[in-house]
This record gives C-alpha cells, sequence and structure tokens, in this order.
C-alpha cells in the first residue's frame, strides 16, 4: 500500500462514517509547502466513544493493527492512538480534538484539496499548520517542525492569513516564536 493509498482509504472511511477530521502534520506541510519523505498521515478527529467501534471496524484486523482499548481511551480523554498498516509500515497518527476555541476555529477553517485524480480530503489551513509546528517546535525543539514552517511560508508566504497568525500565536503563547520565525523569513 502506497501512502495516497492509505490517506484516501482512511479519509474515505472517515467521510462514511460522518467524523469529522482534519489531515495535519507533514502531509498538510508538503500540500502548502517543500515536499519531504514521510511514512505517516497525522489526523485530528472529531471522535466520540460511540463512534470507535465503526472507525475501529473499518480497518479489519487481517491488514490493519488498531487497539480498540486505545481508541477508545483516546475519545473519551482527547489523546492520540495510531492505526498501522504493518506489510506497508505505514501509520496513521489519529489525534482526538478537545473541545477548544483553537480547534474549533482549525475545524471551520478547514479546506478541502486534491491529494491524487479524483481524491480529496479535507486539510487543516496552512495558518493552522503552521501554529500546531511552532507548538510542537516549542515542545520538543525538533527542527523538522522550522523547516516545515519555512516550506508553508516560502510557498504560500503572501496568501496566508497573517492578522490571524498574529492573533492566534499570541492566544497559544507562541508570540516571541512566531516573531523569530517570521524575521528569520525575512533575512
Amino acid at each position: 500500500m502506497e501512502l495516497i493509498e492509505l490517506l484516501t482509504r482512511v479519509t474515505d472511511s472517515l467521510d462514511q462514517l460522518g467524523i469529522p477530521y482534519l489531515v495535519t502534520g507533514s502531509m498538510a506541510t508538503i500540500a502548502y509547502g517543500e515536499p519531504r519523505l514521510t511514512n505517516d498521515i497525522d489526523l485530528v478527529v472529531r471522535l466520540s466513544p460511540l463512534q470507535v467501534p465503526s472507525l475501529c471496524d473499518a480497518f479489519p484486523e487481517d491488514e490493519f493493527y488498531v487497539s480498540r482499548e486505545a481508541a477508545l481511551d483516546s475519545a473519551r480523554r482527547w489523546r492520540q492512538f495510531n492505526i498501522l498498516h504493518p506489510k506497508s509500515g505505514l501509520k496513521i497518527d489519529v489525534m482526538v480534538a478537545d473541545d477548544s476555541d483553537f480547534n474549533a476555529s482549525r475545524f471551520g477553517r478547514a479546506r478541502l484539496l486534491s491529494v491524487a485524480p479524483d481524491v480529496t480530503a479535507t486539510f487543516a489551513s496552512p495558518e493552522d499548520v503552521i501554529l500546531k509546528k511552532l507548538e510542537y517546535f516549542r515542545e520538543g525543539g525538533s527542527e523538522k517542525h522550522l523547516r516545515d514552517i519555512s516550506g508553508v511560508l516560502k510557498i504560500m508566504g503572501p496568501e496566508l492569513d497573517q492578522q490571524y497568525l498574529v492573533v492566534w500565536a499570541r492566544r497559544l503563547g507562541l508570540s516571541a516564536l512566531w516573531r523569530e520565525i517570521c524575521e528569520a523569513a525575512n533575512q
């Protein structure tokens, strides 16, 4: 299975089950920025505990590994669980969204993007992808997040909603880091 096939499989399943989702992480930074290698798909979902059995059933045990217990715990406690495709080594990181104002904003700004001929998926906006990458950098310090942000800025720069970025960077405690990145990008 190729990554695009897995993305299509999971997004089709979520659409059929009526589970709102956003493609985020490296897949989103690739869509809005510069290409790079990745072997996983990051999704943010609005998942209730009642939807967990149907979601798990969409990924049969003979082809996928998903812990029903981990998925149920994640739906109850707004955590992350994984869906693995052992044969290919591909992974889906499923992050269950809490009911924060930021998540409400992210889902409200979602964008439907074409990912292959006749295949579309719902992506987080480029601004929200940048903001989450800023949070991940602050939490873990991984330079890959800064590279991803730089790629999105390079490709999407003038199209980005700067006011939205400034407001949410402030609300999320990321203003200083956002200013540093903007200054570095303008050099």
